[in-house]
């Protein structure tokens, strides 16, 4: 395991002062991590300020301690979201930090029922954010380093989908919430990937390519047999590598034989990656990623027309 794997990093803007639990809470100076307040020690407002007043973003957590803080931060992050004198972008972070969380845990047991019912309300969070801000997508900003890109990349291939679903299609909150909890672990299969192959800067072999594309099948099997997941989840993990002209994997399905639930994911998963970070490659800006999504579109990637309204949105609730 990296030891980075070992801390987490929190948004100042999720800790609330006399309000935070019993956590060390650590500073990153050159890639170390030096103490910057023991677990005896409250959080104050004077702590707040200060860090404002230098202009840090975050202070990080020993995973151990993330137990108690998950319970923390899920069980405020409705009052946080309602609170007017948080901004939105303060909004975003808060729930982008709270969601990897989230998605970390349910990675490592997607058959625990307490984790599915975490990631149900996790859900119901997420789309009542991208329902109620205007520029969310300028909202959500990654908050944690780039060896989790996976998880980080789940939960915006999730905002987007829940943000397409909601403006696009009239689905039951059930079946919304099915939506995003797909979409949170649409790339569950690639826990079935080592690591080597996983963050190789280079190009990959074709055996390796193999591999990763088995992630689909791997991920839908697991999770079919976990006997907790609906349709709707199971057909996102399966069907968001398929093309609509018939050359996607894994079974090759072409055009609306493809469930609408995995084109949309299909759209949001390759524009979430093309703009992260990638071990390969630095991030596109926006207008790239739509240049290079428009071209695999004219060439069937996607089904032009829900591209095109993916399109809209996007530049709708993005100010850059």
């Amino acid at each position: 395991m990296s030891r980075e794997r070992y801390w987490r990093a929190i948004s100042i803007d999720s800790i609330t002062p006399e309000y935070f639990p019993s956590v060390a809470l650590f500073l990153k100076t050159s890639g170390n991590y030096v103490l910057y307040k023991d677990p005896d020690r409250m959080f104050t407002l004077a702590d707040f300020s200060r860090l404002e007043r230098t202009y840090t973003e975050f202070l990080y957590v020993r995973s151990g301690d993330m137990e108690v803080l998950n319970d923390f931060m899920e069980s405020t992050m409705a009052e946080m979201l309602a609170r007017n004198d948080l901004s939105s972008i303060a909004k975003g972070r808060i729930l982008y930090q709270t969601s990897v969380n989230c998605v970390i845990d349910m990675f490592e047991s997607p058959e625990t029922t307490a984790n599915l019912l975490r990631c149900r309300n996790l859900v119901q969070n997420i789309l009542q954010y991208v329902a109620s801000d205007p520029h969310v997508l300028d909202s959500l900003k990654t908050v944690v380093d780039n060896n989790f890109y996976i998880f980080t990349h789940s939960v915006q291939v999730a905002a987007l989908s829940l943000l397409i679903h909601e403006r696009l299609f009239e689905l039951a909150p059930d079946e919304m919430i099915d939506v995003g909890i797909g979409s949170l672990l649409h790339d569950y299969g690639m826990t079935f990937i080592t690591n080597e192959v996983l963050e190789k800067n280079d190009a990959l072999s074709d055996i390796e390519y193999w591999k990763v594309k088995q992630h689909t099948r791997e991920g839908y099997d697991y999770l079919k047999h976990c006997g907790n997941y609906g349709e709707i989840v199971l057909n996102i993990v399966r069907y968001h590598h398929e093309r609509y002209d018939g050359n996607g994997y894994p079974t090759g399905l072409k055009g609306d034989n493809i469930p609408r639930s995995g084109q949309v994911a299909a759209i949001c998963d390759v524009y979430s990656a093309l703009i992260m970070d990638r071990p390969q490659r630095k991030a596109n800006t926006h207008a790239d990623a739509i240049k290079i999504m428009l071209d695999e579109a004219k060439s069937g990637a996607f089904n032009i027309e829900l591209f095109n309204k993916f399109v809209d949105i996007i530049n709708e609730t993005s100010t850059t």
